[in-house]
Parts: C-alpha cells; structure tokens; sequence
C-alpha cells in the first residue's frame, strides 16, 4: 500500500510542470525555516495571540479573500433564509418538501465545491488551460458537472422519499412530484450556478485569486440563493392531473440517462469525475435528507419564529463553506507535497485548522445580527438578537469543531485510499455538516428554551 501510494505521489508530481513544482518547494522550504523560540513557560494568552498574529501575517492575503467570501456567503445565504421563512405554506402544503432541501442545496455545493477544487489544483499545477472544448480538462468538468447535476436530482428525489418514508414523515408528497421538483429546479440553478463558477475560474486566472480560499464560499453562495427561487418555481408545476405525472417520469428518465452517458463516456477523465463522484453524492444526499427530517420534525418551532428559519440557510452553508476552504487547502497541499497524510496534523495543518476557527467566530455572530435584523424587516417573529446571536454562535462553533475533523480526516483518508482529494473533500464535509448543522441548531434551539 505504502508503495502504491508513492508510486501514485511520483506520478502526480511528474505530470506537474517544473517551475511550478520548484515554486511548491521553494515555499515549503520557506515555510520550514519559520522558527518560533520561547524562552521559559509560555503563557497560554500570548501565545493565543502569537498564533492570531502569526496567521494575519503570512496567510493575511488568504484571510481577506476568505473573510469577504465568507461575508457574501451569509449575507446572500441570509436573503435564502428570508425566502425561505417566507414560503412556510408552501411547505405546509407540499409535505416532505423540506426533507428535500437541504440536500438540494448541498448537492450545488458539492458538484461544483468539488469543480473548483479541481481546477484550482491545475492552476497551482500549472496545466490549467481557459478553454471549454469538450475534450479539455475544463470541458470535461464541466460536461461532469452537468451529467451529475440532472443523475443526483433525480436519486435525491428518490433518496428524501426513501428517507422521509422510513423515518414516519407521514403524507409526504408523491415521488413523481419530488422527481419534476428537484430535476426542473435543479436544472435550473445549476445552469446559473455554472456561469458564475465559470466567471469565477476566469477571474482568478486573472487576477491571481486563489480558488482554495473563494470558492467554496462563492459557490455555496450562488447555491443557496438560485436554489430555493429555482425549487419554488418548479413546484408551479404540480398538481396538474396528466401533465405533472408526464413530467415526472420525464425527469426521471433524463436523470438516468444523464447517469449513464457520464459513467460510460469515452472522454477518460469525464468518467472518472462522474463514476468517482457518484458513490459519494449518493451518500452526501441521504445525509443531507437526514438533516431535511431533522428541520420538518421540528417545522413548529421555526413557523413559530421564523427568524430561526431564516438563520438555516446561512448556519449550514457558512459551516459547509468553512470546511471546504479547509478541504481545498489541505487537497492542493498534499497533491503538492507541503502537507503530509499523518494521523496528527502537522504544523502546515494545524495553521489551516487554526484560520478556520479564526474565520469562522466572526461569521456567525454576523449570521445572528443578520438573521435578527432581516426578520425585523419583515415582520417575522423573532426570540430576540441575544438569543439569535447565541443560537448562531453557540451551534455554528460546535458544527466547525466537527467539521475540522471531517475535513483533515475525509480528505486525507482519500489521498491514502487513492481518490481525488478535490472530489471527494467538500461532499463528505458538506453533508456532514448539514446534518450535524442543523442537529446542533436544534438543539442550541432547545437548549435556549427556544424550542
């Protein structure tokens, strides 16, 4: 195994071009040399704010791309939010729609989470080329992308009905239904999402920004907020006798089909992306349905306050942001060498754990005044801004202690076993947290006397 896996880093690093790769050990070997010396028993407090500064200095440029990221995420996960608070009758009527949901929206993080992480890696490799010609890197991520949007939102369709069955959500709405309404809105925003990450990926080729910091962050945004709009529209398109049903089966059909095209292609990388990707799509959206029966079994206490459902689009998408800034830091480092696949997380690592928790305090007290002052301006009921701030902050630093470990271990248990870092980081993070997100909110919820 050991021998395998060298085998495997020999070659990732012989298909990296030399400048490049010169560049990766230049940087690593710089990083060596820092050397902290302390004289005497050091004092927890400054040391605390040794590290803070230390993490401001180097890594400053990654800490303002990933603060203003981070920052559009929730102010754009925080407009999801005020959608969403505003079509609880929708919900009321279209039983088990919200078991959809959050996996829905995961799914836009994931696939595209995973493309950019992708391609920021060919970047920092060297052999990105801007071009979408079907038989180019680029084109055949994108053509994955596709493939796997209309593949996974006819299985999340199938997965939420499975899930919300089995779990005793009662009068849920009919497969078909749940088919036309993920594939149609699926669909829809993928489209949308697509451009923006295309736009992304041309401005950080020219600008220099690094993908690892921005985008996650960014696409999560773009998920969040084109999703939910995309899912309502679709569901317009129900309860019409003949042609809902036709629609369905119709959606169905192409999500096969969209299966099999990508599994089967003869383009060597477009198949890897969809048959690596598919395993861990399926498992991310049966966690993400479980975080769907966690917010529809608790549906009362957020139609009672709707300003607790306006903060869930934005709790879950800034933890599932934060791991995957940490997830494609850790994947570009180890494909590069400057990171290790140890069991303990070496100094390299600890440094991207540490800006995680440094970025993400600041993130969900701004997602608790958010939240609390949206729902001001629409007259949604609201406990108040102190127990919405502690609601944010109490349940989103306990989801990013969970999503530290699922990030370092998830991707370095891909590197171990030979699977792509970049595809499978941010799936297993993203759904992860959404469950373990939105159970953490709940049970901030309860704790406060919320519930």
């Amino acid at each position: 195994m050991v021998r395998t896996r060298d085998r495997s880093r020999r070659a990732t690093l012989e298909r990296i071009p030399r400048p490049a790769l010169e560049g990766a050990k230049r940087a690593r070997a710089s990083a060596q040399k820092v050397v902290v010396v302390a004289k005497g028993r050091p004092r927890p407090l400054r040391w605390l704010v040794r590290r803070l500064l230390g993490l401001l200095g180097p890594d400053a440029a990654a800490v303002r791309q990933s603060l203003v990221a981070l920052g559009l995420n929730s102010s754009t996960s925080l407009l999801a939010g005020a959608f969403l608070g505003s079509i609880t009758g929708t919900f009321e009527k279209l039983p088990g729609l919200l078991v959809l949901v959050p996996a829905a929206i995961g799914l836009r993080g994931n696939i595209f989470g995973a493309f950019g992480n992708r391609i920021s890696t060919t970047i920092h490799a060297g052999t990105f080329e801007l071009s979408t010609k079907r038989t180019t890197a680029l084109g055949q991520n994108v053509t994955a992308v596709l493939a796997l949007t209309l593949a996974m939102s006819g299985l999340l369709a199938v997965i939420a009905k499975s899930v919300a069955v089995a779990l005793g959500i009662t009068d849920t709405i009919s497969i078909l239904d749940l088919a036309l309404i993920s594939v149609v809105g699926g669909l829809i925003a993928s489209v949308l999402v697509l451009v923006g990450a295309l736009a992304l990926t041309a401005g950080a080729v020219r600008h220099d920004w690094d993908l690892d910091n921005v985008t996650a962050p960014l696409v999560s945004t773009l998920g969040d907020v084109l999703t939910l709009p995309s899912l309502y529209l679709a569901t317009f398109l129900v309860g019409f006798a003949i042609v809902t049903p036709a629609i369905g089966v119709l959606a169905l059909a192409v999500s096969i089909g969209a299966l099999i095209l990508g599994a089967l292609s003869r383009l060597d990388l477009l198949r890897r992306i969809v048959r690596e990707s598919l395993p861990v799509l399926v498992v991310a959206g049966a966690v993400s349905a479980m975080a769907g029966i966690v917010l529809e079994r608790r549906f009362h206490s957020f139609d009672a306050l709707p300003a607790l459902l306006v903060l869930v689009p934005a709790h879950l998408s800034s933890a599932g942001a934060l791991g995957g800034i940490l997830s494609g830091r850790l994947s570009t480092k180890l494909v590069l060498g400057s990171v290790s696949p140890t069991a303990i997380p070496g100094h390299e690592a600890r440094g991207d754990i540490a800006l995680v928790f440094l970025l993400g305090l600041p993130v969900y007290l701004f997602n608790g005044v958010g939240a609390h002052a949206v729902s001001g301006l629409l007259h949604h009921a609201s406990p108040g801004l102190a127990q919405m701030v502690g609601v944010s902050v109490i349940g989103g630093m306990a989801a990013v202690v969970f999503v530290v470990v699922v990030a370092y271990y998830g991707t370095i248990a891909a590197v171990r076993t030979g699977l792509d870092p970049d595809t499978y980081g941010i799936p297993v993070v993203s759904s992860s947290v959404d469950f373990v997100g939105a159970f953490s909110l709940v049970l901030t919820i309860a704790l406060l006397g919320l519930a």
